[in-house]
């Protein structure tokens, strides 16, 4: 049949907005329904955390935790600094000062830096951040991410991984993300819960409050009360009310500790945004409208405290341009935070200049990334490739030039649709048939089936893994003596998804002399975690780049194809592959979503409702996944959802760490918890932790989908939703479908004015400029 331009729902934000949008920052998960008033402190509660809006999808707002012992080594290192050169600095000038100042807070950097690459013999003397590197390496279970993700653990993870003996990976019982990390202990957790009652806090989030300050949370909050704000979930308003509570006449606006504490609240929800740093006058306003009197004095004070840390990004005249600056200036706000006027050096006044202030554990992830890309570039040996000769003379096209490519550079860009699989496929077959240690990782289990059948009979044990399990040390091939994967190449599906800190963990943990393929779909949404690591490296042009020449077939490809173009074609449709529904009104749309997933779609096409996915932009609202999966758990298993609202039989959607979603069933419950039947094996869900880990998921976010596909999708697009579409966001819901795409169409001319006019949402980076000074751009 032809299709008309469809309107869908409204899109999950591809790029989430910065964190000074009014309420909440846009996060890939935000909701097209307008923000719930904040509630004040003595109203949070663990269930208002979850539904908070601008949570990535299916996943909570957890804080992390400030690395006390970083902190108090960077204000000892501060102190020393200050005291050895307190003579000097009385005669410098004022902007001389800070950028002395800066240039010992890069040099302690590179100091740290340095220290963790040096050989550690078998773990023995690890301390700090490589101590929790080992244990998390040891610790993870399969699925979870590396304790350096602004979701789910309370300190950040070091950037190189600590040297360690050889681990194979065992059959071990699956188990949730969280039980890795020891729970507070009961002591602390009291000890919290009667500070939040003489505050007026919930009690209830004294468990979550504990985790994320850690054993000294009490006096930390009866210190600093606005520490709660690491807390998921609360916000300024709310930790405001809390000290108040406490600290009486003594609570003020201008308090340094409150004006510290919002300036770390919103790096971080700029992380959850997408961005690895914020623009400083980005910052500054932001920090104004969170009521900071003075925003450079809180940004100042957060800097001195070690808690944030500034750049000044040298830009050439395309990123000048892209930032909307002439060239010949710096920044507007430099001087906010450099404390002075221009140096007057030479040079310094003609060039543009970048101002960035960010969180200690993305800079890091951020440079250590282009450290690791750097070394894959430059160590491998020229004479690699003549072995390759042999497999690149039979293949042609894409292929053959994908081969090519990866035969000559030890860092090598994929692109194209689903169907291109076929290529990183036939270049993994050709690696191990030379001998090479190969291994293709991908982002969902889903998405290992599906690699793993089209290496059809030269598929072997272990050579598809998932990029959690890789990390975790629980799939792939284990790692050296040195703490390095046992590879000599990595293909890496769906490398849109990579946030900033997964993709060092995966480039550092490469030895020298491996290749590193990275493929996937430009055009989808980018990944739940801060950074765009692979928009990113598409940009620097630092390595080859081989672009599929093979569509996605069918009409439903086509669709897609033109959405990714940002056109909304009529595509012919003879055996009703695609369809649209129009509806009036959100109300109509639930109703019509249930129809089609248990009625008409297994009568027309024999797909079962098991194989089909609803997809919606948000999990609030009146067609948002809370409200389809109610009437989905209605239609297909209705029960009284006597395990903390599940039973038996109920499709779910578990979230062992944030951004990562895994599909699955509900077994059982008992005293240990929720037990699930996923991907990966058997999951047993802690009480605890069931609220904010499983969702049910017969309906889905887009974000909550991508990486995965089904043969039957419908996406809904109900009228509130239309100021979330995007061009991503409908590529990526569009393009779930194998076989039939059904559209249940409630946004009238929104949906093909997104196609055309609304791209991903930037986000700031700095991995760009890192690599232009290490990695020369390529031919």
């Amino acid at each position: 049949m032809s299709t008309e331009s469809v309107p869908p729902e409204s899109t999950e934000n591809a790029g989430p907005a910065t964190p000074d949008a009014a309420g909440e920052p846009g996060t890939p998960d935000d909701t097209a329904t307008a923000q719930p008033e904040p509630t004040p402190a003595h109203s949070a509660s663990a269930s208002t955390a979850r539904d908070a809006e601008g949570v990535s999808e299916g996943e909570d707002t957890v804080a992390v935790e400030t690395d006390a012992a970083a902190a108090a080594n960077s204000e000892a290192e501060a102190k020393a600094g200050k005291a050895e050169d307190g003579e000097a600095a009385a005669q410098l000038s004022e902007a001389q000062a800070e950028l002395a100042a800066q240039k010992l807070e890069r040099e302690r950097i590179e100091r740290r830096r340095a220290e963790k690459a040096e050989p550690i013999d078998s773990g023995t003397k690890l301390s700090g951040k490589a101590a929790d590197l080992l244990a998390a390496v040891r610790a993870v279970e399969g699925g979870a991410k590396p304790p350096a993700t602004v979701f789910a653990e309370p300190a950040p993870a070091p950037r190189r991984p600590a040297p360690e003996p050889v681990r194979r990976p065992q059959p071990v019982a699956a188990v949730p993300a969280a039980d890795a990390a020891p729970a507070p202990a009961a002591e602390a957790v009291e000890g919290v819960r009667r500070v939040l009652a003489d505050g007026g806090a919930p009690e209830t989030l004294a468990p979550q409050t504990a985790t994320a300050l850690g054993e000294a949370a009490e006096d930390l909050l009866r210190e600093d009360p606005w520490q709660l704000l690491r807390v998921p979930g609360v916000r300024p308003e709310q930790a405001d009310g809390f000290a108040r509570a406490l600290l009486g006449p003594e609570c003020a606006p201008d308090d340094e500790r409150r004006g510290r504490a919002v300036t770390v609240w919103l790096l971080e929800q700029a992380a959850l945004a997408g961005h690895t740093a914020l623009e400083l006058p980005t910052l500054t306003a932001a920090l104004g409208r969170q009521a900071v009197p003075d925003a450079e004095a809180a940004v100042q004070s957060a800097l001195a405290e070690g808690e944030a840390l500034v750049f000044q990004d040298a830009l050439d005249s395309v990123d000048a341009a892209r930032a909307g600056q002439p060239e010949g200036t710096a920044e507007n706000g430099a001087k906010g935070v450099n404390g002075g006027d221009e140096s007057g050096e030479d040079g310094e006044e003609s060039r543009p200049v970048r101002v960035l202030v960010g969180l200690e554990r993305y800079a890091l992830a951020e440079e250590s990334l282009a450290d690791a890309l750097a070394r894959v570039v430059n160590s491998l040996a020229k004479e690699a490739s003549a072995r390759w000769e042999s497999v690149t003379a039979g293949a042609s096209g894409s292929t053959a030039e994908l081969l090519r490519a990866v035969a000559g550079h030890g860092l090598v860009l994929h692109t194209g649709g689903d169907a291109s699989r076929a290529e990183p496929a036939a270049l993994l077959t050709a690696a191990r048939t030379l001998g090479l240690r190969a291994v293709a990782a991908c982002h969902t289990p889903d998405g290992r089936q599906r690699f793993t059948a089209l290496l059809g009979e030269q598929a072997a044990d272990g050579a598809v893994v998932t990029v959690p399990g890789l990390l975790a040390g629980t799939e792939g091939p284990g790692r050296d003596t040195d703490g390095a994967f046992a590879l000599d190449l990595l293909v890496l599906l769906d490398a849109p998804q990579l946030d900033v800190e997964s993709a060092a963990m995966l480039a550092e943990s490469l030895p020298d002399g491996a290749r590193l393929v990275l493929s996937g779909d430009p055009a989808v949404l980018w990944s739940a975690g801060p950074g765009r690591v692979f928009a990113d490296l598409l940009a620097a042009r630092a390595c080859p780049q081989v672009a599929s020449r093979t569509p996605d077939p069918g009409p439903i490809g086509e669709l897609v194809s033109g959405v990714g173009i940002g056109e909304l074609n009529q595509v012919d449709a003879p055996g009703k592959e695609i369809v649209i529904v129009p509806v009036r009104d959100a109300g109509e749309a639930v109703h019509r979503t249930v129809q089609l997933v248990a009625d008409s779609v297994p009568r027309a096409f024999g797909i079962t409702p098991e194989e089909t996915v609803a997809i919606t932009p948000g999990h609030g609202g009146a067609a948002g996944t809370r409200a389809l999966n109610a009437a989905l758990k209605e239609r297909l298993n209705p029960g009284p959802g006597r395990f903390g609202g599940f039973d038996p039989g109920d499709r779910i959607a578990y979230s062992p760490a944030p951004g990562r979603t895994v599909p699955g069933r509900v077994v059982t419950a008992d005293a240990e918890g929720l037990h699930l039947s996923c991907a990966d094996g058997p999951v047993v869900v802690p009480r605890e932790r069931v609220e904010q880990a499983v969702r049910h998921g017969w309906a889905l976010t887009a974000h909550q989908a991508v990486g995965s596909r089904w043969p039957a999708a419908v996406v809904v697009l109900p009228g509130d939703a239309a100021q979330a579409l995007s061009r991503p966001w409908v590529y990526t819901a569009f393009g779930r479908a194998e076989r039939h795409l059904s559209v249940v169409h409630g946004v009238e001319q929104a949906l093909p004015k997104a196609v055309a006019e609304v791209p991903a949402k930037p986000r700031t980076t700095r991995l760009p400029v890192l690599l232009r000074t290490q990695v020369p751009a390529a031919e």
